[in-house]
């Protein structure tokens, strides 16, 4: 026992020395093939830079390699232009600000104080305002007293630049449209049961501790869209430049088709379970209007996962709803209410009407 309370005391402590460490860490590791492929870019820059310039060690080019190499084709193409603007830019400032200071000591930090202000006016991107001063500073400090310096380094970087854009391109980067999939997959299915949760509500007794949590589970609808969405714009960077573009592109394209259809039933569900919550009474599901609305709505819950089974969209049912029909065949045609009931109803239907409109709609696409 003793020796037990022992080891779990040493393991609390190890936990907790490293804490900090954990602070520091990413919630995701980046991917090997990442790595690698920076590696590759780095040491083929070296190589190609070295043979083309020799004497000075190719650090501005190797740099330049490793910086590039992006998740994306896209984001390694704007992130070359990023930093050869940067070094081009730094070099002219360094070149200028010595041919009219000559060399005191205090050149290299006004050179500094100078290029930060010229990537501010100029609205550079960060990595390129960045990148203005070190590119000055380093010609200004090392390349002092070598001729041609400045110019061998923007050569060098613009190889290097080059080099890595091209590694990225050769050594084919993933792209992201798994990940979008899944959101859209998992906000369809979410919808599908809040949808079903409101035809419960509307024809069965229920308690205020269901309806609570429905709407909360409405209000969480938003951003798991949010989440989506960004999944989508992820996928599309990804796509960009990327040779398998064109095998994924559909894919991606009926994703984001369904993705806007699911935004607009979203607003309406989340309509319909506020009405539900402020103007809910016990008498409700007595309301043989409101059991018709509830008939619907289960119909186009079906309908919806009907749609995303379709898709090709992972849904809890898609067994069941492989062979299966549209269930939403004709509009409602709605009677009078009771009094007491006639805002709760009308807000039902038209919100219902507009859910119908899109999940009709994206089923005749479907087929």
């Amino acid at each position: 026992m003793t020796s037990n309370a022992g080891s779990a005391r040493w393991a609390s402590l190890a936990r907790a020395s490293l804490a900090p460490a954990r602070a520091f860490q990413a919630s995701a590791r980046t991917p090997l093939l990442q790595v690698l492929k920076t590696a590759a870019a780095a040491v083929i820059a070296w190589i190609v830079c070295s043979l083309i310039a020799p004497g000075q060690p190719p650090v501005f080019g190797a740099i330049a390699a490793i910086i590039v190499v992006q998740p994306s084709v896209n984001q390694s193409f704007s992130r070359a232009v990023e930093r050869s603007i940067g070094v081009i830019v730094g070099v002219v400032v360094a070149y200028l600000v010595a041919l009219v200071f000559g060399a005191p000591s205090w050149l290299i930090l006004a050179a500094i104080v100078i290029s930060l202000l010229i990537g501010w006016a100029l609205r550079f991107p960060q990595s390129s305002t960045v990148q203005i001063p070190i590119s000055a500073m380093l010609v200004l400090s090392i390349g002092a007293n070598t001729p041609g310096y400045a110019v061998e380094r923007i050569i060098e970087t613009i190889i290097g630049a080059v080099l890595g854009v091209i590694v990225n391109w050769l050594i084919v980067p993933p792209v992201a449209i798994r990940p979008a999939h899944e959101a859209v997959a998992a906000l369809g299915r979410e919808v599908a049961e809040t949808l079903d949760g409101l035809a419960v509500v509307l024809s069965s007794p229920t308690d205020e501790k269901y309806r609570v949590q429905l709407l909360v589970e409405g209000r969480l609808l938003r951003p798991m869209q949010a989440k989506a969405q960004a999944a989508i714009d992820t996928a599309l960077e990804s796509l960009k430049f990327n040779p398998r573009r064109n095998t994924h592109r559909q894919v991606l394209t009926t994703d984001a088709e369904l993705l806007t259809m699911l935004g607009i039933v979203v607003t309406r569900v989340l309509g319909m379970a506020r009405a539900l919550n402020d103007h809910f009474d016990e008498a409700l599901h007595e309301e043989p209007l409101a059991t018709a609305i509830a008939e619907e709505i289960r119909r186009a819950a079906h309908d919806l996962r009907l749609v995303m089974v379709n898709a090709a969209l992972p849904v809890g049912e898609a067994e069941t709803l492989a062979d299966e029909v549209p269930a939403l065949t004709s509009p409602l045609q709605a009677v009078v209410p009771d009094p007491s009931h006639w805002i709760l109803i009308g807000s039902l239907l038209e919100d219902l009407r507009r859910v119908r409109e899109e999940i009709v709609g994206a089923s005749d696409e479907a087929r």
